[in-house]
């Protein structure tokens, strides 16, 4: 054995030809400051062992690499910009070293070859991959750019129009389009990976296959004319800006990275990826995003750790859109469903949205036009409850009615067998009220499912006050199977989503009674706070009869904070009929585009009613609106965890950004507390205390703000010291 160490290791695979083989203790292979390190090793090794003619990399797990380990990326980040720079630059001088070895270099890419493993690739003369190989560059996705050359070496290697699309959108690729725009040069099956990666390398020894001509494009400057640069890099700046925003700078840094880059070599573009990236790094950006993704990570390790038992059959009662998207998704996954309704032309709509759902993953290649006509086959529209008594998972899915819903559960339980669990899809009403009527409540919970359902990834599950462990267990994971990421919640008027979120719908009510403007609200909750909608664009989309009712439940559950409030405008527009985009009037005009998408225009009738109902109107600064709309919604998040309705700020903040879409970029409630300071906002939030309970801020946030603590733990040390590396 030339080297070994935990996660590297180095032996001749035949005369001349050495293996490099990353074959790390866990089931996976990361590339963390570590294994960076021992490939440093490994490379000194190399460097000074006598008769070498070429190099494989390989792996010995079912990916290559599967990229950094990012739970390091928050200590990395907080690491001092000269220190972070340091060990940024001894990174590449590794990939450098890998990259000028003076004998020809392949890797045989099994699987996944993501970000740093990527990078890692590409600092070799070839890459041939199996069939399953996925590789591409997902930083941006973190808020971060390439920091190991891909941003210098991609676009070398497949032209700056492809190396963009990779890295600005964090994506990657299958082994065919890999092959196709030269990031790879052959798929080979996986048993014959090894010798196919020998035979290459032998062919590149006796000089049949040029590798130092290979090697070159990506260590000298790109081959551009300034006229294709300048054409490039403006179609990509105005595209990026387009679909990432203001508020995502990784795309465009990572654009103005490789512009600048264009003409110089290697080395010196390496320097001004390394600049960026740190820059990127200090950014909150970055750290709400990592901190999204250790929060989903989170989450799925309590799913994991929640397994059960999958139903053979499901039952889902009330078709329409809801029900029809629930059996949709069930069907999706392998788990045929029963769609159960009184009416004809409900179970009509529920079928018709599963089968455009199903026809459109045609259409667009995701699916096979036997597999659409076996999914929707798996899906069985009836009138009576006889099927329904097989199904080992019941999602009852009716009108939003207590007493609708009580009935509807307790006929269904009747004709169930006694493992058999039942779920309510309820926005609002507490679960525990609704298993009054249920001989076996311990089988009942809650399933909370959010529209559209096929696109929205968050489950509430919500265990009353009698609720079995064992039935949360195996809604969970029907809800995982399901592709959803379930969260599980205590019981309450509104559970956890609904709940945080009628405050903010108050904030709005508030600021319109005071005379605001619903369209300057709007514009500043989705430009400026980040929102997808703003409250009143939200309200029309939800239904202004659907909030108004929750609306009634809140009031009735919290009418201390959540009470009546005097002119409301929900109230208003609901006496008005006008319910949104369900019948085309609400804040907005609805009317449907050629594309058949519904498209908002401003009425100024309702402009003016709102206006009179407020009796007077007043212009509020960009900061006084966020505030008066988030101060409400953020209080109630730190309530439901004070009381364990959800149970950790990881939890909660996954729960908002899944289910509300609050502004990925802030990471959540509480990694936006967090990055303002407690005591910041706690100073902040009292100026607005005369505004009534809502405004009130709770006893325990205001402690921790005295203590100088944080939601989330200060990001631990790795265990690399920086500075050593470097």
């Amino acid at each position: 054995m030339l080297y070994q160490s935990e996660n590297i290791q180095a032996d001749w695979v035949k005369q001349g030809i050495v293996e490099l083989i990353f074959n790390a203790k866990g089931s996976i292979n990361k590339l963390d400051t570590k294994t960076v390190a021992m490939l440093s090793e490994a490379l000194t090794v190399l460097e000074a062992t006598p008769g070498l003619k070429g190099v494989i990399l390989r792996s010995e797990k079912p990916a290559f690499i599967v990229g950094a380990d990012i739970t390091e990326f928050l200590s990395l980040f907080d690491a001092p910009e000269e220190e972070l720079t340091q060990w940024l630059h001894f990174s590449n001088q590794i990939f450098s070293r890998l990259e000028d070895l003076p004998v020809p270099t392949v890797s045989a890419i099994n699987g996944y070859a993501l970000g740093g493993g990527c990078e890692c690739v590409l600092a070799t003369d070839f890459r041939i991959a199996s069939p399953d190989l996925r590789i591409g560059l997902p930083e941006t996705k973190l808020g971060i750019m390439p920091g190991f050359g891909g941003s210098v070496r991609l676009p070398r290697l497949i032209g700056v129009d492809n190396a963009l699309e990779i890295i600005t959108a964090g994506k990657d690729v299958d082994a065919q389009t890999a092959l196709k725009n030269g990031l790879i040069q052959a798929i080979v099956p996986l048993e014959n990976l090894k010798e196919s990666a020998i035979s290459l390398i032998e062919q590149a020894i006796e000089g049949k296959i040029d590798w130092k001509a290979a090697r070159h494009p990506k260590i000298a400057p790109l081959r551009l004319t300034e006229l294709e640069h300048k054409m490039s890099f403006s179609v990509a700046k105005g595209m990026v800006m387009k679909v990432a925003g203001p508020h995502y700078p990784a795309p465009i840094t990572a654009v103005r990275t490789i512009e600048k880059a264009a003409f110089l070599n290697r080395d010196e573009a390496l320097a001004i990826e390394t600049e960026n990236f740190v820059k990127l790094t200090r950014t909150d950006v970055a750290k709400a995003l990592v901190g999204i993704f250790l929060n989903d990570q989170y989450v799925k390790n309590i799913t994991k750790k929640r397994h059960a038992e999958l139903p053979k059959q499901a039952a889902v009662l009330g078709a329409g859109i809801m029900g029809g998207g629930i059996s949709y998704q069930s069907a999706l996954k392998g788990i045929p469903v029963v769609m159960k309704d009184i009416n004809q032309k409900s179970l009509e709509l529920g079928m018709n949205e599963a089968l455009s759902l199903l026809q459109k993953r045609q259409e667009k290649g995701r699916m096979s036009a036997v597999d659409m006509a076996k999914t929707l086959a798996s899906i069985q529209p009836t009138l009576n409850y006889v099927s329904v008594s097989d199904a080992d998972v019941v999602v009852e899915a009716v009108v939003e009615n207590p007493k609708v819903k009580a009935t509807v559960l307790a006929e269904t339980e009747a004709l169930l067998a006694d493992h058999a669990v039942l779920a309510s899809n309820t926005s609002t009403i507490p679960i525990s009220l609704l298993a009054k009527s249920l001989k076996r409540p311990e089988n009942f919970c809650g399933m909370h499912f959010f529209n559209p359902v096929h696109r929205m990834p968050l489950v509430e599950i919500i265990k009353g006050e009698k609720t079995s462990e064992e039935t949360i267990n195996r809604i969970v994971s029907y809800a995982s199977k399901m592709g959803k990421t379930p969260i599980i919640v205590n019981d309450c008027p509104g559970f956890f989503v609904n709940r945080v979120l009628f405050p903010y719908f108050a904030g709005f009510s508030l600021l319109l009674r005071d005379g605001a403007d619903f369209l300057a609200v709007d514009k500043v909750m989705e430009k400026v706070f980040g929102w997808p909608m703003g409250p009143a664009y939200l309200l029309d989309v939800v239904g202004i009869d659907t909030a108004n009712h929750a609306q009634a439940v809140m009031a009735q559950g919290f009418p201390d904070r959540m009470g009546t409030i005097e002119r409301d405008a929900i109230a208003l527009l609901y006496e008005q009929q006008r319910y949104g985009q369900k019948n085309n009037h609400g804040f907005y005009n609805y009317a449907v585009d050629k594309r058949g998408k519904k498209q908002k225009s401003v009425d100024g009738q309702i402009q003016t009613l709102i206006q009179q109902n407020a009796g007077k109107t007043q212009e509020f600064s960009q900061d006084v609106i966020i505030a008066r709309m988030m101060i409400p919604m953020i209080n109630e998040v730190i309530r439901c965890l004070d009381e364990g309705i959800i149970a950790s700020p990881a939890e909660a903040d996954i729960a908002l950004v899944y289910g509300l879409g609050f502004p990925p970029f802030r990471g959540g409630v509480f990694r936006y507390l967090d990055t303002i300071g407690l005591a910041q906002f706690v100073a902040d939030a009292q100026q607005y205390a005369s505004l009534g309970s809502l405004y009130q801020i709770p006893e325990s946030l205001k402690q921790k703000a005295q203590r100088n603590e944080t939601y989330y733990p200060k990001p631990a040390k790795v265990d690399v010291n920086i500075r050593e590396l470097a």
